[in-house]
């Protein structure tokens, strides 16, 4: 039968290859007579990707495959001639069609790279917020609110800066909460922290300023992060009032990376001597402080510190995200640009990715501007004090004497354990082989940095994506295995 109906009653032809290839191709002549022909193409295009039909196979003739399938000769001459011209099949006059060999078989598969600590027991590493806090139902009805509302033309390219009902909100928002000096002309909406922390890293690079100093030790993400835009990293060292400004001067550095209102990892805050001190070498070499507030809005005991670019917004660039707040897979921050960097920085946005996603930035402009940003913030605080307080009585029960350093702020402490449980290249495994996953304040210091002199183990506990019984379990697990 040659109709282009299928054919009930037709059997694979005799011929293995022509039985191979009806098997595959049968289920695609089963779909509607307006796709069939796609369907077809796509079928067979699939079997020569795959590698079940492989290079040199000859294919039935279109009349024998055509007899087989129950469709017209024409539909898989079309397919012959389609897959053909796009390099999967080969044909000459007399002498059939075959599968060609530029296709080289693969099966496609989707990997995730996503960070993860599979197999722990108690997974101490900081960095990542309770993701279960995330507002769903407010942020689906902001949501549907934002699709109903929002201007056709918003949908087009934005200002790379952003949207400004979202900078105006912004503004709003930083200058109450943490005493920012914020013009929504100069606020960039930017994919995190990261994407504003590149983006300065080209603007410096442009104005020649090839270095800047950061705090040792501090996030390891900010070498790669400005290497990419040609800018080379100097650590520079701190005491217990912040980064040391003379060590800054000898370095030779014009631009610097802080974090003074909770300093990562070491959690102190700047003294306002020191706060003062680093402005006033900003100012005397012509140069830049660039803050990184990541969690900011996460104090405990007292009213959060303002930030330092409310002191000298000329020569501070602040960055902040809803990564703590929210979740980092918003990929959705901000950055405050002095006057002076702003030009290339917003240049720099535009030929980067042409602007941030206009709904997410209205979705979160609406979210803020009805108050459920604030409510968000407000039961992170409460959870993120409740399971603070949870490790620090865990840590008092199961490991006496160890010290807690740092103000009660952040998403993470620094443990420094008794002197009976060291030295650290013998507690680290011990921790490890108990499915405890922990990094050492070692950890996070850059590469040309002195190494550390003081004694002890001295651990970075991430805390805020456990619960108040997991970390209890946990701190118990780190014991146990500590006294081995």
């Amino acid at each position: 039968m040659t109709s282009s109906g299928t054919n009930p009653e037709r059997r694979p032809p005799d011929d293995p290859v022509g039985s191979a290839a009806w098997e595959l191709l049968l289920p695609a002549v089963s779909a509607p007579a307006r796709t069939r022909g796609r369907s077809l193409q796509a079928a067979l295009r699939e079997a020569v990707r795959s590698g079940r039909l492989v290079s040199g196979t000859r294919l039935p003739s279109s009349r024998d495959l055509a007899a087989d399938l129950g469709v017209s000769r024409g539909l898989v001459t079309e397919a012959y001639e389609q897959l053909t011209a796009e390099g999967y099949l080969r044909s000459g006059r007399g002498a059939g069609t075959w599968v060609g060999g530029a296709v080289r078989a693969s099966r496609p598969r989707a990997r995730d790279l996503a960070p993860r600590t599979p197999g722990a027991r108690a997974d101490f590493v900081a960095g990542t917020p309770d993701l279960s806090l995330f507002p769903r139902a407010a942020w689906a009805t902001a949501h549907r609110g934002v699709l109903a509302e929002l201007p056709h033309q918003d949908l087009g390219y934005p200002d790379p800066r952003g949207l400004p009902r979202l900078r105006a909100a912004l503004a709003e928002l930083l200058t109450r909460r943490r005493g920012v000096v914020a013009d929504p002309e100069r606020i960039v909406v930017v994919s995190g922290v990261a994407q504003a922390t590149t983006l300065l890293g080209f603007a410096l690079h442009a104005r020649g300023l090839p270095t800047v100093g950061v705090e040792n030790p501090g996030s390891p993400q900010h070498d790669a992060l400005y290497a990419a835009a040609g800018v080379t990293t100097v650590p520079v060292p701190l005491d217990e009032d912040g980064i040391r400004v003379g060590s800054l001067r000898e370095a030779g550095v014009r631009a610097v990376v802080a974090t003074p209102s909770h300093q990562f990892p070491t959690g102190i805050a700047y003294s306002a001597r020191r706060r003062a001190e680093l402005l006033d070498w900003a100012r005397a070499v012509d140069g830049f402080v660039l803050e990184d507030d990541y969690d900011g809005d996460f104090r405990y005991d007292r009213a959060p510190v303002g930030a330092l670019q409310g002191l000298d917004p000329d020569r501070v660039a602040y960055a902040g995200s809803v990564s703590k707040s929210l979740a980092p897979g918003l990929r959705l921050g901000w950055l405050l640009v002095p006057q002076t960097l702003a030009d290339e920085v917003v240049e720099r946005k535009r030929t980067m990715d042409l602007g941030h996603p206009t709904i997410d930035q209205a979705l979160f402009a609406r979210f803020v501007e009805r108050g459920d940003y604030d409510r968000q913030l407000r039961r992170c605080q409460r959870a993120y004090r409740e399971r603070r307080d949870a490790l620090v009585s865990a840590l008092d029960e199961h490991l006496p004497g160890t010290e807690v350093s740092g103000i009660a702020a952040g998403l993470h402490v620094i443990a420094a354990l008794p002197h009976r449980y060291g030295p650290q290249e013998k507690v680290l495994p011990r921790l490890a082989a108990a499915g405890v996953t922990i990094r050492p304040l070692t950890d996070y210091a850059h590469a040309r940095a002195e190494p550390d002199e003081e004694p002890g183990v001295r651990l970075v506990l991430g805390y805020a994506h456990l619960s108040p019984t997991r970390i209890r379990e946990g701190v118990r697990l780190m014991a146990e295995a500590a006294r081995d």
